[in-house]
């Protein structure tokens, strides 16, 4: 899939971004044809160095871009030239995909197994155990403390963890 037809998807878009930020989009979404130095990128974008940088590291660091560094045999500087591989992005949001799923997973146990109470003045919850150690009282506003029915919760989460199950061809007892 080609560079454009990536990036006109509003989900990797929304994944570039959460990525490298606002800062970065511009550096994420114009990535160039061939090596390229950041600072080129930086006149081109009309970016700060420093956030063309922030932006070609994090890309790095995820596997959607590389670089190769070459020496001035003058001066002795090293110049990077970097070249964007966003042919890995499927792959990446797979594996945000199953990080998502562990999680929702454990986030669901967890609403599960404890007993939650709520502060309604404050919206602070409480575990069963700190709402006994407070007094049934908020800590902030001296407000008592309620219990709290989490089954909309839960059942949302189900719902959510079915439906990343589906996407992912996953088995509820794997």
């Amino acid at each position: 899939m080609a560079f454009e037809e990536l990036l006109e998807d509003p989900v990797i878009q929304k994944y570039l971004h959460e990525l490298v930020g606002p800062k970065g989009m511009p550096v994420a979404a114009a990535p160039p044809d061939g090596e390229v130095t950041d600072e080129e990128l930086a006149e081109e974008l009309d970016l700060e160095l420093n956030d063309v940088r922030r932006a070609l590291f994090i890309l790095y660091e995820n596997d959607l871009a590389s670089y190769r560094r070459l020496r001035d045999e003058d001066s002795g500087w090293l110049t990077y030239l970097w070249t964007f591989q966003y042919e890995n992005i499927p792959e990446n949001l797979e594996e945000e995909m199953y990080r998502l799923l562990d999680t929702l997973e454990d986030r669901n146990e967890y609403e599960r197994n404890h007993e939650f109470y709520l502060c309604e003045v404050c919206s602070i919850r409480f575990e069963f155990g700190e709402a006994m150690d407070f007094g049934f009282e908020c800590p902030e506003c001296g407000s008592p403390v309620e219990s709290m029915d989490n089954e909309m919760l839960v059942t949302a989460m189900e719902e959510r963890l079915a439906a990343l199950r589906d996407e992912l061809n996953v088995d509820a007892s794997a």
